[in-house]
């Protein structure tokens, strides 16, 4: 459905501040007081930002949080050492400053080679389902491990070549010992990672703190034109619903056909034809700051994304 020029600039102005808020545990409570939530795993609690769901976080029964693992997590997650060339960590492709992408139109990786997507935001994994744009990874955990060994992004052969240089790297035996109780391996690697990717979370936005908290000072008055055109006219929450604006489905919406390699999207993991050209709906958590936008990082801003929409996208 089409929107005027004038609505185009209240709804990407809705957008912005529904997805602008708090990256931190520590930042969970709202000004007003509104009460955080929290998800118990294996004697941890995670602290969960105001207007997040605690009761749909996604936590495998083999996988409990633990702080000890959160934190090689966190080590892993960062070491560029974990690359064919000692060039790209996790962290390379997934910046705090980009909300946990990389700023990109596609991601770089090893040798600087070009990908063929827009790295997806990594924050709020704890809520989601499936991983990647075209949902190949049914965990987090699977979804950790899944870039080491593609050529592009860190290069590595094979895992064993991967556990095998981490066993001559200083203190990562040890720490896995003390995790895992056992030697490195490629399953402990993904669980550490998904560990401390569930810990990256952002809520307790403007727009959750007009929308559950009450106070209506929260947002602008133009941002609550838009977020009134995004829940009805625009229809933009037939996609972007819930509390962390995602069906977690997948959609076509006819976008790169017009390049010299077709990406056939969530095909290419279900066969199925139906999903030719499909890619998962993103959240819309922090999306002020993970522009480019789409899959193929095609449009640069906001006002790009609703204009697209607005032509009948």
């Amino acid at each position: 459905m089409r929107v005027t020029k004038f609505s185009a600039g209240a709804l990407a102005c809705a957008m912005a501040v529904l997805g602008s808020g708090a990256m931190r545990p520590s930042d969970a409570a709202d000004p007003n007081g509104n009460a955080a939530g929290q998800v118990k795993s294996g004697g941890y609690s995670l602290q969960i930002p105001f207007g997040l769901d605690p009761e749909s976080a996604v936590i495998p029964e083999d996988n409990p949080l633990t702080k000890d693992k959160i934190e090689l997590g966190r080590a892993l997650f960062f070491d560029k050492r974990l690359s064919k060339d000692n060039t790209i960590a996790c962290a390379s492709c997934h910046m705090a400053k980009f909300a946990f992408t990389d700023g990109r139109h596609v991601s770089k990786g090893i040798r600087g080679q070009k990908g063929g997507r827009s790295a997806p935001a990594s924050l709020n994994r704890l809520f989601s389902k499936t991983q990647f744009w075209d949902g190949r990874a049914a965990t987090l955990e699977e979804q950790s491990i899944g870039p080491f060994t593609n050529p592009i992004e860190h290069g590595f052969a094979n895992h064993d070549e991967m556990v095998a240089k981490m066993k001559k790297i200083g203190g990562y035996r040890k720490l896995f010992k003390q995790v895992f109780d056992e030697e490195i391996t490629m399953a402990g690697v993904g669980k550490a990672i998904a560990s401390f990717q569930r810990t990256i979370l952002s809520g307790n936005s403007p727009a959750d703190r007009f929308d559950q908290g009450g106070d209506e000072k929260a947002i602008s008055p133009e941002a609550q034109k838009g977020l009134v055109l995004f829940r009805e006219k625009a229809r933009c929450t037939k996609c972007h619903s819930g509390f962390n604006f995602t069906d977690e489905k997948f959609h076509n919406l006819g976008i790169g056909w017009d390049t010299g390699t077709v990406d056939l999207g969530r095909y290419m993991v279900t066969q199925n034809p139906a999903d030719i050209g499909a890619f998962k709906t993103p959240t819309l958590r922090e999306i002020s700051r993970s522009a480019p936008y789409m899959h193929d990082g095609r449009f640069k801003t906001l006002e790009d994304v609703v204009n697209f929409y607005n032509k009948g996208g």
